[in-house]
């Protein structure tokens, strides 16, 4: 049996092997978005959080099950809306998890795709990134040495997200 955004081998013996294609394109797009912007070095935290980040935007606004058939540039505005400043953001991607987890009860078939998702959610989530402090007091004091200002951590979730934000609109 196929799911939504997968495939499977043509082997024999009966098994399938499912391969959670509609997560793998979220995560290339994004990757390729982050790319394009060159903002963070690839090999950073922070642009895991940003492609992170993004491809939960991507995967999870795909409710028609056509991802690995969406043309990017379509897209570009819905994502853009979703990742904006005033949004909650975090809210909307609990939501969708949510029901793609009741939808994969329901079907009682594998969803590797969500799993993935999941699984970035939760990076994203439990992990802190030391990040400028962006409520800080304009002008006040940087301690010693500290030539960026204060710092804070800052959920990966949270650095990540304007980061893709902006790599969308440099695309």
């Amino acid at each position: 049996m196929l799911h939504r955004g997968q495939e499977s081998t043509d082997g024999t013996g009966g098994g399938e092997l499912t391969v959670p294609m509609a997560w793998l394109y979220a995560e290339y797009i994004a990757d390729e978005l982050l790319r394009t912007g060159d903002l963070m070095p690839p090999t950073s935290f922070e642009f895991r959080a940003g492609r992170d980040a993004l491809a939960l935007t991507i995967f999870l606004s795909d409710t028609e099950g056509e991802l690995s058939g969406i043309r990017v540039v379509s897209q570009l505005e819905t994502w853009l809306s979703l990742t904006a400043y005033d949004q909650p953001w975090q809210d909307w991607v609990r939501e969708r998890l949510a029901m793609l987890a009741a939808e994969a009860i329901e079907s009682g078939g594998p969803a590797p795709d969500l799993e993935l998702a999941e699984a970035a959610w939760r990076w994203l989530e439990e992990t802190e990134l030391l990040a400028p402090d962006l409520n800080a007091v304009p002008g006040g004091a940087a301690a010693a040495g500290e030539d960026e200002g204060p710092k804070v951590w800052t959920p990966a979730w949270q650095l990540g997200l304007p980061l893709g934000h902006l790599a969308i609109h440099l695309f």
